[in-house]
């Protein structure tokens, strides 16, 4: 991959982001009686249910802010984000504190769950407004709600349990929403508890889940981190983990190209590549498992959209900040594969189902779990850091120059 095919990506990224992406969701989405985000949407963007999934209501929110505060200071934005940061407030909070997960369209309560995903997106939403708006009581929020998020994480017991304690587990999951949540907030609002939590969080991926005698990352493991051989133990996500190895690649990039991380972070993407791509049809598949058996879920073959997403974005930081040409081809694959079996020319945006072998499974675009983030996330992300590559040269990202 030459400069010149940098500037394509670049140039890619950015126009499918503001000119296919954005478009598809926004301002159709912005429900101005009840705030918030209209968001499960068909092939089309006709709506399909009007309920509210809260923490894509805080992704939404996010988004938003963030193209304000990075692209452009559009005002449509800034105001989109307000709409989500007064839904979440008004709406998406328990008397406990905790939040919900599901409510309708006006903010009723439907449902809530035992882990605190919710939360994390709130506060990266709420941050990110922060900084949009210059609202000090909304990055008030945000600290405070993070500071809660950290005790979640850290303190058994808070949280009602999923499982008994016969059988004890640690999942990958939560320390690496908290390393992004962390860095979201360093980002626009700053926290002094960032950059200790950060290492806290990064050293526990790589103590227990980071496998390298069997080129593995664990979804799952003992508390000891020794693997849980059963079914669910056993499974692996390859697109959560190499989702997780472009966080730690960001923060070796913000720590001045730390030779640590970058190691940590190249090394789960290429044991989780070699297990999820699939070499007959192309693209991430969802599940595996460890020790090549059969996994339990009936959707494991299945390509989802957001694995392809966390892919494109990790094989290509991957490859600015090391140079290695494997990183390039790996990007180009899932690149092609992904606009090619996912993207809806008609209509903009992605499909989010495929089956294994590329047809497209189900035409929503939008649901309780697909929205306007890991896609826009990704288009953002690689437009920016190749933005920020091309104008300073190669020179200063590559540590082994």
């Amino acid at each position: 991959m030459y400069n010149p095919d940098l500037a394509y990506y670049q140039e890619f990224y950015s126009k499918q982001l503001l000119n296919d992406t954005i478009p598809f969701w926004f301002p159709r989405s912005y429900d101005q009686e009840y705030g918030g985000f209209l968001l499960m949407r068909d092939a089309d963007g006709s709506l399909i249910d009007d309920d509210k999934a809260v923490w894509i209501q805080g992704r939404a929110t996010w988004l938003l802010a963030t193209l304000y505060n990075t692209v452009e200071q559009r005002a449509e934005w800034q105001e989109g984000a307000k709409l989500g940061y007064d839904f979440l407030v008004k709406h998406c909070f328990d008397t406990d504190g905790r939040m919900f997960f599901h409510v309708t369209r006006d903010g009723k309560p439907i449902r809530k769950r035992r882990y605190f995903f919710s939360e994390t997106f709130a506060v990266i939403a709420m941050a990110a407004y922060a900084k949009a708006s210059g609202d000090e009581t909304a990055a008030n929020r945000s600290r405070e709600l993070f500071g809660k998020c950290i005790q979640y994480a850290t303190v058994p017991g808070l949280l009602e349990p999923k499982f008994t304690d016969t059988r004890p587990t640690i999942g990958i999951g939560v320390p690496m929403i908290m390393i992004n949540t962390a860095q979201q907030v360093r980002e626009t609002i700053g926290d002094e508890r960032c950059d200790e939590w950060i290492s806290n969080w990064i050293r526990t991926i790589e103590q227990y889940f980071v496998k390298d005698d069997i080129r593995c990352v664990m979804e799952q493991v003992a508390p000891d981190g020794s693997i849980i051989n059963h079914i669910d133990g056993r499974t692996l996500n390859p697109g959560h983990a190499i989702e997780g190895a472009w966080f730690i690649l960001e923060e070796a990039k913000y720590r001045g190209n730390d030779p640590a991380l970058i190691n940590l972070g190249c090394r789960m993407l290429d044991y989780m590549w070699e297990r999820g791509w699939d070499k007959e049809y192309g693209g991430i598949i969802y599940f595996r498992d460890v020790f090549n058996k059969p996994v339990q879920e009936y959707w494991q073959d299945m390509k989802f959209w957001w694995p392809q997403n966390e892919a494109i974005i990790a094989t290509l930081l991957a490859y600015l900040m090391t140079g290695n040409e494997k990183y390039a081809e790996w990007h180009r694959m899932i690149h092609e594969y992904a606009y090619a079996h996912f993207h809806d020319a008609q209509n903009g945006e992605w499909y989010g189902y495929l089956h294994r072998n590329g047809t497209i499974a189900q035409s929503a675009k939008g649901n309780m779990f697909k929205g306007p983030f890991h896609l826009p996330r990704q288009e953002w992300y690689c437009q920016k850091i190749l933005k920020e590559y091309l104008a300073v040269k190669s020179t200063q990202w590559m540590v082994n120059s």
